[in-house]
């Protein structure tokens, strides 16, 4: 395996924004690129040890600078295994993690650099650097004493042996999920069984059956939560029934790609690894770097929730069978009725019919007149797409962002449909970071997974998926307007339990009506979304809450659960966990599952959430502080998008996450905005 000056990972792009060169980039790159960015950044380790009394510049600004080869053949590659994956990036994938976290390891388990770190960090109050290299010391000493740099030799062993076998476990969940998700879609042979759907999820669909070579069929895909969007419209109960029990079982049935034992492995790796650090439990742990500081803070919050969304569920259940009732059937509701009996009971209660929206609701008009719009009000930036600027796939779209002044800012990319090869969910990664110090701009990718209407036809999106547009491009907007110098700091580089505070603010300009009138317009006749459906929609704000907050909070009880046990606790049975998990906190109710099984938990499994699941109601709490402060102040104006552009989102990790908030908000957040958001007041 050779390494030279002809790989395209060797020297910084020379591309705009320093973007990959992907006409160049194949799969046989990336392991020498990844071997030698170790061996490189381990000499460069070696080089700071060696550099004389320690420094500020000589060990914190070097490491900061070190890792630059192995920073973007990473990058590069971990977007590629989530969006567009094959058998031979998997077996990549499949030998890298193990030894990436051995290479982690290797640099944060060494003494001899965390005593340099920590000689600094002891001194740090006469060093007089200012606020952001301070806060690098801190961050420094606390990340090496999180990884273990403080223990002894034999439990600094130890724990590179669980990190290895973590990582490698890490990989198979995601990959035997992947596969599994494919292998669980449904056939259909009679386009009369799709009954209820509209033209366009047909067309897909017998799209979707011709790409696997059935022309003439129809092929429904998995999706990576619990149930399915199609079954909002879909008539034939039996068909429902099939999609939703197959979606219930993904990653946990009995072949090559159950889930079971390769997550209880884990958990008792993690189990073991907190006690080894001196924690009552994984999930101890984790949060003792988080802003909820520990599990017992979070179960207060989640308790507050759990009892009032469990009797909103039971309440809306009872309006679902009367509906039934009313259209003439006898049957019991059960799980895979609630979408589509909720839509006749949303039509019946508040005039909406969330099919009639999607006309209004295309791709480009959400996106261009949107998205770019309410980021253009707020913060003055303008879009402009590069068709010669090359992506990592032919369907992923890159535009260049500007400033108001029309100064450079960045490159966004949005990769949109689903395909085999992409995970499921929606994503936001970077393939170049923010740093004054690299003189980097950012370039930053959002993944959606909607599906891909057949050649010719427009890409209606649902109300969901264009809450999934604005939600994500609120992370590429945290990882865009980032201004910072150090690559530590960066973007989205705050605790877990925060990252998604500015995705969900973000959200809120899908209704807000100056961005609403510039883009809902239907795709054939340009006439704008009628009024009255708006607010219909605004008064159905809470309707359906309780179902969505239960299956919400069952999970993230899910994830606490499994990650607040000892190692002598791990259970044998995975399904009777989770159910007596979720019964203990009063939200076992059959007709709303938890929005991810243990076995299709790729957030905690997969996706570095463990123990964080919780962090979306969490930063919740924040965003509807926000939304409330952008309301009384004025709304969508530069003022306010400069403000809270200047004091937070440009920030990224600079400081403690809840003082930025404060700086920005003027107070600390209170829990009540949210709970009247969410009907539960």
């Amino acid at each position: 395996m050779t390494f030279d000056s002809s790989n395209p990972f060797a020297n910084r792009s020379t591309l705009e924004y320093e973007l990959p060169p992907f006409d160049l980039i194949r799969d046989e790159h990336y392991l020498p690129a990844f071997y030698e960015g170790c061996a490189q950044q381990l000499r460069e380790i070696d080089e700071i040890l060696a550099s004389g009394e320690p420094t500020f510049e000589n060990t914190l600004v070097a490491m900061e600078r070190s890792g630059r080869l192995l920073e973007r053949a990473l990058l590069v590659f971990f977007n590629k295994s989530s969006s567009d994956t094959s058998p031979e990036v998997d077996k990549i994938e499949a030998e890298i993690a193990p030894k990436l976290a051995a290479h982690s390891d290797a640099i944060r388990l060494n003494p001899a650099l965390y005593a340099r770190i920590e000689a600094i960090y002891n001194k740090r109050g006469e060093l007089g650097l200012d606020a952001e290299s301070n806060w690098l010391v801190v961050r420094y000493y606390e990340d090496f004493r999180m990884a273990g740099a403080h223990l002894s030799e034999a439990e600094r062993e130890r724990a590179k042996e669980i990190n290895l076998r973590l990582a490698e476990l890490d990989t198979k969940f995601g990959q035997q999920l992947l596969a599994d998700t494919n292998d669980l879609g449904v056939w259909v042979d009679d386009i009369a069984e799709l009954d209820g759907l509209s033209e366009g999820d047909i067309a897909a669909a017998a799209a979707n059956a011709k790409e696997r070579g059935h022309e003439g069929k129809w092929f429904l895909g998995m999706v990576n939560f619990t149930g399915n969007p199609l079954l909002e419209t879909m008539t034939n109960r039996a068909l429902r029934e099939q999609i939703f029990k197959n979606s219930l079982v993904k990653g946990g049935r009995n072949n090559e790609n159950d889930n079971r034992p390769v997550l209880l492995e884990m958990v008792k790796l993690r189990a073991e690894k907190a006690r080894l650090f001196g924690f009552e439990s994984h999930a101890h742990y984790v949060l003792t770097d988080r802003t909820a500081k520990n599990p017992k803070n979070v179960h207060e919050m989640l308790h507050k929730i759990a009892a009032p969304a469990r009797k909103n569920a039971e309440r809306e259940a009872a309006d679902i069978q009367a509906a039934i009732k009313a259209e003439g059937h006898d049957f019991e509701v059960k799980p895979w009725d609630w979408s589509l009996y909720t839509e006749k009971v949303r039509a019946e209660k508040y005039s909406i019919d969330v099919e009639a929206f999607k006309p209004y609701f295309e791709l480009n008009n959400v996106l261009f007149d949107g998205v770019f719009y309410a980021a253009n009000k707020l913060f003055g930036l303008s879009f402009v797409e590069r068709p010669d600027l090359k992506a990592y796939h032919p369907e992923a779209r890159v535009f260049e962002v500007f400033n108001e002044d029309g100064s450079k800012l960045a490159l966004f990319i949005g990769d949109f449909y689903t395909r085999d090869s992409k995970r499921g969910g929606a994503w936001m990664n970077t393939l170049v970071d923010q740093s004054h110090l690299l003189g980097q701009l950012p370039v930053v990718v959002n993944n959606l997974n909607i599906v891909k209407p057949p050649q010719g036809q427009p890409t209606l999106l649902s109300l969901d998926f264009t809450r999934t547009l604005f939600h994500e491009f609120g992370h590429a907007l945290h990882g865009m307007l980032s201004n910072v110098t150090y690559p530590r700091f960066s973007g989205t580089s705050t605790p877990r339990d925060f990252v998604e505070f500015p995705s969900q603010v973000n959200e809120m300009w899908i209704e807000w009506p100056a961005v609403l009138d510039n883009y809902a317009k239907h795709y054939q006749t340009g006439e704008r979304i009628p009024a009255e459906w708006i607010e219909n929609l605004n008064r159905a704000s809470t309707f359906n809450q309780g179902h969505d907050t239960v299956a919400y909070l069952a999970a993230s009880v899910l994830d606490l659960a499994w990650h607040e046990l000892s190692p002598e606790q791990i259970p044998s049975d995975v399904e009777d966990f989770e159910a007596k998990a979720i019964a203990k906190y009063g939200l076992d109710f059959d007709l709303v599952p938890t929005r991810y099984r243990s076995t299709y938990f790729s957030h905690i499994f997969s996706g570095g959430y463990s123990a964080g699941y919780y962090g979306y109601i969490w930063s919740e709490v924040l965003d509807a502080e926000t939304v409330d402060w952008f309301k009384n102040n004025g709304g969508l104006t530069r003022a306010n998008g400069d403000h809270f552009r200047n004091e937070l989102l440009s920030r990224g990790g600079t400081q403690d996450a809840l003082q930025l908030f404060r700086n920005f908000r003027g107070k600390d957040a209170q829990i009540e905005p949210l709970l009247k958001r969410r009907g539960l007041l």
